[in-house]
C-alpha cells in the first residue's frame, strides 16, 4: 500500500467492517498481543473498489468468504479519523493524517464455526467475541471512538429485527 493511494487531504482510503449475526450482536476481534479490540478494517488498494476491498479483508482478518454474510448497507460518505503523530508510521509519506473510510453492515449467514482468524500468514486478531450492538466504546483505541460511533448510527437502520425463518427455509425431515 504505497503513499500514492494517500488522497490530497493527507487519508489513506480504507473500509471497516461491521459484522452481525441473527442476534443483532456485533464481531469483535481482539488486536494480537494488545489489549484493545476493534472492527476488521484495512487499506483499500490501487484499482479496487471499497467492496472489493471490505470482502478481501474479511477473508484476511476474519476467515470468511462472500458466501458466508450478505451486505445489508453501507456508509454514503467517507467517515474520517486522524491518526496522533506519535503512532504514524516513518514510512507513510509526510503528509499522512490519518484514514477515511466506507463502512460496511454484514449479516453472517455461514456459522460461528466459519470465523478463522489464522487465514492469512498475518493475523490481526488473537480472540473474537459477539457483543451488543451498542456496547460502550471504551476498549476502542480513543482516536477511531467518534468513527465507530458515526458507522454504528448510520448503520443501525439497516438493522432490520433478527430475520424470521421462512417456512421455504425449513426442510422436511427425510424418512
Amino acid at each position: 500500500m504505497g503513499p500514492s493511494m494517500i488522497d490530497r487531504d493527507g487519508y489513506r482510503p480504507n473500509v471497516g467492517i461491521i459484522l452481525c449475526n441473527s442476534k443483532n450482536e456485533v464481531f469483535w476481534g481482539k488486536r494480537i498481543r494488545q489489549h484493545s479490540w476493534q472492527f476488521p478494517q484495512g487499506g483499500i488498494k490501487y484499482g479496487e473498489t471499497p467492496e472489493q476491498a471490505m470482502y478481501r479483508e474479511l477473508m484476511e482478518e476474519v476467515g470468511l468468504a462472500p458466501q458466508h454474510v450478505r451486505i445489508l448497507g453501507r456508509t454514503r460518505e467517507w467517515l474520517r479519523y486522524e491518526v496522533p503523530s506519535n503512532w504514524v508510521r516513518r514510512e507513510w509519506s509526510s503528509n499522512y493524517k490519518g484514514q477515511k473510510q466506507i463502512w460496511f453492515l454484514l449479516r453472517l449467514v455461514g456459522r460461528d464455526s466459519d470465523v478463522s482468524l489464522r487465514a492469512s500468514d498475518h493475523p490481526e486478531f488473537d480472540a473474537w467475541r459477539w457483543s451488543n450492538y451498542w456496547i460502550p466504546l471504551n476498549s476502542v483505541i480513543e482516536f477511531k471512538r467518534d468513527v465507530y460511533r458515526q458507522a454504528l448510527q448510520e448503520l443501525s437502520r439497516y438493522l432490520q429485527s433478527p430475520p424470521r425463518r421462512h417456512k421455504e427455509d425449513c426442510k422436511p425431515v427425510p424418512g
